[in-house]
């Protein structure tokens, strides 16, 4: 039996310049699940593979890897040269599947579920809102961090730096007067140590968002890094929002281990893998 895509749907493109088209999952003509391609913006690489479904009768088949390979070939097509797709915790054979094509994990979604009181500070830690005038360097230092991030997870330098550019245009468009943004600063015994940026609405609306989270090299190590999720857990329950997300390049274990002492668990896993 031969198992190929089929489209069932128009190829849509977004006002930045994205794609999008789903498939249908066919063995010899006949549907048997489906599939939804994507990729992002320009002058970004990268392709997506979501909500791939296989109907139950077919599973265990080698369904779900021929169309993920399918899938592959049809995103090199579309000039990507890296693919990446999200899984949900739980799906084990899922995870197992992409481990075995090549794909390796990038990072994490994690979620905690937040219940009052607010957490209190530690004595000689304080927090501020980050001031117009400091909001330039913070931001042209994180936009740079992010970027060296992507770098490492296998974009070249451009396309690291655009995307930098890309996502701090769209979720911080007026800066640190954008709507919902919660942009602050802590210090200890007077001292600035950190900082953090969280949206009480985030952007895929089930819960906050804590989009970064950073101490200053020289002040790690000393419990600061826990002290500001207190601050952004104390922020989103002054906001009456009871789940706090944020995302965690697996590489970084130290991040990854304090955010599960804390009690956030993976909501989904992020696999990458290289197009030749």
């Amino acid at each position: 039996m031969t198992t190929t895509l089929r489209p069932n749907g128009a190829e849509t493109q977004a006002a930045d310049g994205g794609r999008s088209r789903t498939y249908a999952v066919c063995v010899n003509g006949r549907p048997v699940g489906g599939v939804r391609l994507a990729t992002a913006p320009p002058p970004l690489a990268t392709g997506f593979v979501r909500e791939l479904t296989v109907d139950p009768a077919e599973r265990r088949r080698g369904r779900a890897t021929v169309a993920v390979l399918a899938a592959e070939e049809i995103l090199r097509g579309w000039g990507c040269r890296r693919v990446r797709t999200e899984l949900p915790a739980g799906a084990e054979a899922a995870r197992r599947l992409a481990t075995a094509l090549g794909y390796r994990e990038s990072n994490r979604h994690l979620a905690k579920e937040l219940t009052a009181p607010p957490p209190v500070l530690p004595p000689g830690s304080v927090d501020r809102r980050m001031a117009d005038e400091e909001f330039v360097a913070w931001q042209s230092a994180e936009k740079g961090r992010y970027a060296r991030t992507w770098a490492q997870e296998g974009l070249d330098a451009a396309e690291a730096a655009a995307k930098a550019d890309h996502d701090h245009a769209v979720y911080l468009p007026q800066g640190p007067r954008t709507p919902g943004a919660v942009l602050r600063v802590l210090a200890h015994e007077g001292v600035d140590v950190g900082t953090l940026w969280l949206a009480p609405e985030g952007p895929t609306g089930a819960g906050a968002y804590l989009y970064t989270v950073r101490v200053e090299p020289g002040h790690r190590g000393k419990g600061h890094g826990r002290t500001l999720l207190r601050v952004a857990e104390r922020e989103c329950l002054a906001a009456g929002v009871p789940v706090l997300n944020l995302n965690v390049f697996t590489a970084n274990t130290t991040a990854l281990g304090l955010y599960t002492s804390l009690g956030y668990r993976a909501t989904h896993h992020h696999y990458a893998k290289q197009l030749l």
